[in-house]
């Protein structure tokens, strides 16, 4: 039968065997339906709820939308994933929205000490990042195949946040936008190969020493760079709007920069008379 929204479809399994029995089995019927869009708008009507936050009611706020475009677009771009792992790919996005969840929420994430404001950031980046990929997965979530994705997501976010604090405390006395992104990439590589090499490690030995060095370093390199690349847009808005730039500086914790010292006055003396 054709298909229609909210239809029965019936499938037939039918083969020609001869005297051997019935050329067509026993029909099964499914139940189909047209897929929803709703899920997957989740994420953008989630940023635009954000967006409706009075922190975010000034128009240099939409500015967001830049940082959001250019990383969703590379993750466009062909990455080497062995097979297997292509559903990766969306993982990427989902740190896209985490990542634009803490800008547009940097007033409220900022605390007085500096690990209670990377605790807020980690919770903010893991949770809009796993909702954004959850709604991705709507329609095949009960299989649970996506759930060591969503692990993987959960460690991207953990990297994301543990960097973003390191470049911080390391610019804490002055904001240095390329010495930041320079910080950022070494932390993430560092901290991927941390997280990765004990997993591989045991691989390795289970499988007799069979899989190469050389597709571990792909690998991993693979995603701390695709990791830096996502968060980069982010970086480069930061560093050339002042609304964002002053944000971002506080949740990094980046001292405020000192008013130069008041010059003294010159007493002035009566000329002799």
């Amino acid at each position: 039968m054709p298909l229609t929204a909210g239809g029965n479809l019936q499938i037939v399994a039918s083969a020609d065997l001869g005297g051997l029995g019935a050329k067509s089995g026993t029909p099964a019927a499914y139940n189909w339906v047209l897929p929803s869009f709703a899920p997957l708008l989740l994420p953008w009507l989630v940023l635009l709820g954000l967006l409706a936050l009075k922190p975010n009611r000034n128009g240099a706020a939409w500015l967001i939308w830049l940082p959001v475009g250019c990383a969703l677009a590379i993750t466009f771009l062909p990455l080497p994933l062995p097979s297997g792992l292509d559903q990766l790919m969306d993982v990427l996005p989902a740190l896209v929205f985490g990542a634009a969840a803490v800008w547009l929420l940097s007033t409220y994430l900022r605390r007085s000490h500096r690990l209670v404001t990377f605790i807020c950031v980690l919770f903010a980046l893991a949770g809009f990042s796993l909702l954004a990929f959850v709604s991705k997965q709507s329609t095949n979530w009960l299989d649970l195949e996506w759930l060591p994705f969503a692990m993987v997501l959960g460690v991207g976010a953990l990297t994301s946040a543990v960097a973003l604090s390191i470049g911080g405390w390391i610019c804490r006395r002055r904001f240095r936008p390329v010495g930041l992104c320079v910080w950022l990439l070494v932390s993430l590589l560092v901290l991927w190969v941390a997280i990765s090499a004990p997993f591989f490690i045991f691989a390795l030995i289970a499988s007799g020493n069979q899989i190469p060095w050389s597709e571990y370093f792909l690998l991993v390199f693979s995603v701390a760079a695709g990791n830096f690349a996502l968060l980069l847009p982010f970086l480069v808005l930061s560093s050339a709007n002042p609304f964002f730039r002053e944000r971002f500086k506080s949740l990094l914790h980046v001292q405020p920069v000192a008013p130069p010292p008041l010059l003294e006055p010159v007493p002035v003396t009566n000329p002799a008379t």
